[in-house]
């Protein structure tokens, strides 16, 4: 059963277990550019440095951590052997590949799949054209749904009562900068559904656009999402409508190769409703 997409809640949690912790010290491993210092795992998972010490030391007998020098950890070979084979099962991921790098080719443009995990789209895969700069980007990052090209376009082909949930709860948690009014999400929500593709402008990065399209399973939800990414001064409004056109077709392809027997095209009103689109 897929996760709800508003996992906010007001009540208290139950008490972490050893599993718990160590899952977030894991998940503290894979955030930003590693290795980590103790005393940075510690504050960002809340546990105390002989807790965080201990899991870690656990976790590395096991081959999912790497000491580091200065006292640092990093992700292990183990976990990242775990992570390429599970990427490997998914047949999604495998059909996106090619799309990814045709998308890259003809566009210029950085071409990605994400997917979708409670209230935030994870990147899986990045196909990136050499040049000077490189975007923000990675294997395994995450962002907001409302923050992202990703997340608008799998929003857009979500049940309505699961986009209507986050749409009035998800990005007030969130507390971003820019694109947090739920009426401004609504609206690009319902044209994404309408168009077949979402439109992220600088939400997540300054001065960085992005296209992307959803792509559904067999059963009709949502698989996850394909598009690109660029600088703004390279994706105006024709070069938009173009690639948006691209990144359509590519989300379709792999759909109907999953078995998806045709694009969800709904939109939710003002009230939160749904209507044709």
């Amino acid at each position: 059963m897929p996760k709800a997409v508003n996992t906010q809640s007001t009540e208290p949690g139950p008490a972490k277990g050893p599993v718990d912790k160590a899952m977030e010290v894991l998940e503290a491993l894979t955030r930003g550019a590693g290795p980590h210092r103790l005393a940075d795992i510690a504050r960002s998972t809340g546990l105390s440095k002989p807790t965080a010490h201990r899991h870690l030391r656990t976790l590395a007998e096991y081959g999912f951590v790497d000491a580091a020098a200065g006292g640092a950890y990093r992700v292990g070979p183990r976990l990242l052997g775990l992570a390429a084979a599970a990427l490997d099962t998914g047949r999604d991921l495998r059909l996106a590949r090619p799309a990814l790098a045709d998308l890259r080719q003809r566009t210029g443009q950085l071409a990605y799949y994400a997917v979708l995990d409670a209230d935030e789209a994870v990147y899986l895969e990045v196909s990136e054209p050499a040049r000077e700069y490189r975007m923000r980007v990675r294997p395994g990052g995450r962002v907001p749904l409302h923050r992202s090209g990703a997340g608008l376009a799998m929003l857009s082909a979500l049940p309505d009562q699961r986009a209507e949930e986050f749409l009035t709860a998800g990005p007030r948690a969130a507390g971003a900068a820019r694109g947090t009014d739920p009426r401004v999400l609504r609206e690009a929500v319902r044209e994404a559904a309408r168009v077949g593709y979402a439109v992220d402008d600088e939400y997540d990065e300054p001065d960085v656009r992005s296209v992307a399209a959803p792509v559904l399973g067999g059963d009709g939800r949502v698989a996850g999402a394909i598009g690109v990414r660029g600088l703004t001064f390279t994706l105006g409004a024709e070069a938009v409508a173009m690639y948006g056109a691209m990144v359509r077709a590519a989300a379709r392809s792999i759909s109907a190769d999953l078995g998806a027997t045709g694009p969800r095209l709904t939109a939710l009103d003002d009230t939160g409703g749904g209507e044709p689109a």
